[in-house]
């Protein structure tokens, strides 16, 4: 019986077996390959997870008192002049601020605390409405606090400025800057009696600032060096309004604040100091200080605005920021020959000098111009806020011109609050800390005739350099 025997493959079948085999082979390899990196990914991603769960923390957000055996924080005053306070554990509901105390007796009487927030003007009925009733702040006991608050509050971490002030100051670069800014870190800086002369301090910034009368469009100024000086001293500070404000008071909840700055103009005013000076930085300034108090403000402002390092040339720098196209100027010849004089002084001695009108220059470069000032000068007026970015010597003053008869204490004291020698001018006759006038505003002291010697001016300044 003859056999049959399949028919041998085609040339065209085994080439297509080949293919499906290597085609095959192909696949299991990236099989292995994609499940090996599969597998290794999983792993990183896996490590990744377990690290981080190490690191987790419980958000700061509740704090809660179940039982009448678990305690309430009781609110604490770190620090107080009038004005000017800090507090441990204030808290803040319905638009009320809470001092909890079992010992009320402890706690500064609440005019020199907080008030309404109504206009500041020296109007009897004004005066009567700004002290602060149940409706600003309460001071209330442990056991009030629990029936008020219930089981609990919600917490907000770290420093938060609280601003009561109303709005008709705060658009003005001196009030905010040389006011308010510089009374509150005068005020905070007493807690670190080891700032350095480089700005070095223990203190943490604030977190945020709440201005309780003040709404989001009303804190600027024109020329806009609020924000400038804000934003390069604390650049993660955030703020709230008065719409915010009343957003919080209408959640009806109770919240902790860790720790609470209480600035409020009003109650400063109420203080000795402040009555005395007419300054509401007076009050902030009879508080303990360190010499460097206010050299981590001053080197932030001053790095943020370029200079993160005077080079020490030696040479004295005058500056006069002359306010000739203003309402309140020189007259026009003693303008002139105030400018002959100082650039004579600084051909003979070597002196730089500067004649500067502040409108035209940026905001970088009048804080640099101040910076790099020995002796600063000028009409009373806006400009002389600079005197706050000069830099620690024997040497700085600053020299103010007045009309005749007229002072005010505004660049004075702020001179005096960060060590700056101060000279006030009535033409040819100066008066310094020592020996100063009384306030007064008499008739010419806004307009354009006031007069000054240049020569005196001059004469002065060469005393101050050579001394």
């Amino acid at each position: 019986m003859l056999r049959s025997f399949p028919a041998p493959p085609k040339r065209r079948e085994v080439l297509l077996f080949v293919v499906v085999f290597a085609s095959l082979a192909v696949l299991f390899d990236l099989f292995n390959v994609r499940e090996s990196l599969s597998s290794g990914f999983s792993g990183v991603f896996f490590k990744e997870a377990v690290d981080l769960a190490g690191d987790r923390e419980t958000w700061r957000i509740h704090t809660s008192w179940q039982t009448d055996q678990d305690a309430i924080p009781q609110t604490n005053i770190a620090l107080h002049a009038p004005g000017w306070t800090i507090f441990d554990n204030l808290y803040v509901m319905n638009g009320t601020i809470f001092v909890v105390t079992d010992k009320p007796e402890t706690i500064p009487p609440r005019k020199l605390l907080t008030s309404t927030g109504v206009e500041i003007k020296n109007d009897p009925e004004l005066i009567a409405a700004r002290l602060p009733t149940d409706r600003e702040m309460r001071i209330i006991s442990v056991a009030e606090a629990r029936e008020l608050f219930g089981s609990g509050a919600s917490l907000v971490d770290g420093v938060t400025w609280i601003v009561n002030d109303p709005p008709q100051f705060i658009q003005h670069y001196y009030h905010w800057t040389a006011e308010l800014f510089l009374g509150f870190w005068r005020t905070y800086s007493s807690l670190d009696s080891s700032i350095s002369e480089s700005g070095d301090t223990i203190l943490p910034a604030p977190r945020r600032m709440w201005f309780v009368h003040l709404d989001a469009s009303r804190w600027r100024d024109p020329v806009r060096l609020n924000q400038w000086v804000l934003r390069s001293s604390f650049p993660s500070v955030t703020m709230e309004f008065s719409n915010d404000w009343d957003d919080r008071a209408q959640l009806g909840k109770a919240f902790l604040l860790d720790r609470a700055f209480l600035s409020d103009r009003a109650a400063a005013k109420e203080g000795p100091h402040a009555k005395k000076v007419g300054r509401p930085l007076a009050e902030a300034c009879s508080l303990p200080g360190t010499p460097h108090w206010w050299s981590p403000i001053a080197r932030n402002v001053m790095k943020f605005s370029g200079l993160s390092e005077l080079p020490d040339t030696g040479r004295p720098v005058i500056t006069y920021i002359s306010r000739q196209t203003s309402g309140r100027r020189l007259l026009d010849e003693d303008h002139e020959l105030l400018v002959e004089a100082l650039y004579a002084l600084g051909e003979e001695y070597g002196y730089e000098v500067n004649v500067a009108s502040m409108e035209k220059l940026s905001r970088e470069e009048q804080i640099r111009l101040a910076a790099q000032t020995t002796i600063m000068m000028g009409v009373h007026g806006n400009g002389l806020t600079s005197l706050l970015w000069m830099q620690p010597s024997k040497h700085r003053t600053l020299m103010e011109f007045y009309y005749p008869g007229g002072f005010t204490y505004d660049y004075q004291y702020t001179a005096y609050s960060v060590g700056v020698n101060y000279y006030g001018w009535w033409d040819n006759v100066s008066f310094t800390h020592e020996n100063l006038p009384r306030k007064a505003y008499p008739k010419g002291f806004q307009g354009s005739e006031i007069p000054i010697d240049g020569i005196a001016v001059a004469k002065t300044c060469l005393e101050i350099l050579q001394t």
